[in-house]
């Protein structure tokens, strides 16, 4: 396999810092596209990107928030025009699946002019682990919105694998996969599978989303984080897309996803979702 140059951005994240790590254990050249990084890429400076993008061959992007923020589209359309410019041969771009906005996104990167994959990801298992949804558990009490909508969560060891393989691979130019787990759950059964293993009563509620949203302002959850909670259980979760589930890791892999109920196994010996004793 010959050696090439890739910049992945958000190489910190919960995939990018896994595609690092499987890249180089391939023995391939790797930037970390992060604030801190030597070659520092940062989202907010538009500055830093020619940067962080020369001498790459291949570069894999995620945006952080998420996709269907504003400002991200035009983030993304400078992004790509400086990487062509910079000589870049291929974009991987991480999207979300039954995101609207982000598929504007991915319309930017298809028609770059530079070859491409576009990997569309469900809701990832590690956001019950990683992620806004570890302190109710932890805490013992879950109340969400869209609480009968069956989600197929997928795993970023499953997404980070398939970032690789697109980003080595020829045969993936060109393509657009939809990542899901191999199963739909809805949040209360994830709750009780979480509960099972761990030995704890973890109490799950629905609640309405304009009252969710109001505890998160209370909370004192900035405005823009508030808006994508809003956004992604309105107009992802109440996307009918969002329950499919589709053969693409196993196509790309070939090798069966990771089920929900593996991920839970995995977590819970970490101790991650212990209860926390109040003195």
């Amino acid at each position: 396999m010959k050696k090439e140059n890739f910049l992945i951005i958000g190489g910190t994240g919960k995939t990018g810092s896994k595609v690092v790590k499987r890249l180089q254990d391939r023995s391939q050249n790797v930037r970390i596209g992060s604030r801190n990084a030597t070659i520092p890429f940062d989202w907010d400076r538009q500055e830093t990107w020619k940067a962080a993008l020369h001498g790459m061959d291949k570069v894999y992007i995620t945006f952080q928030p998420d996709l269907a923020v504003p400002g991200a589209l035009q983030a993304i359309e400078g992004l790509t025009k400086i990487a062509k410019r910079s000589g870049v041969k291929k974009l991987v771009l991480l999207s979300g699946k039954g995101e609207r906005e982000a598929e504007l996104c991915e319309q930017v990167v298809i028609h770059s002019g530079m070859d491409y994959t576009i990997i569309r990801a469900n809701w990832f298992n590690q956001n019950f682990s990683e992620s806004f949804l570890l302190e109710p558990i932890v805490n013992g009490f879950v109340a969400l919105p869209q609480a009968e909508v069956k989600v197929p969560f997928v795993d970023t060891d499953d997404i980070s694998d398939v970032a690789v393989e697109t980003l080595l691979n020829e045969e993936h130019n060109g393509k657009i996969y939809q990542l899901t787990g191999p199963r739909a759950l809805t949040f209360k059964e994830v709750v009780n599978e979480i509960a099972e293993v761990t030995g704890r009563n973890i109490a799950f509620t629905p609640i309405a989303l304009p009252a969710y949203t109001e505890i998160l302002k209370r909370e004192g959850v900035p405005a823009d984080y508030v808006w994508l909670i809003d956004y992604l259980f309105s107009e992802v979760l109440g996307n009918p897309s969002t329950s499919e589930i589709s053969n693409d890791i196993e196509k790309v892999l070939n090798r069966k996803p990771i089920d929900f109920s593996d991920y839970v196994k995995e977590t819970a010996a970490t101790g991650v979702w212990k209860s926390v004793v109040k003195q």
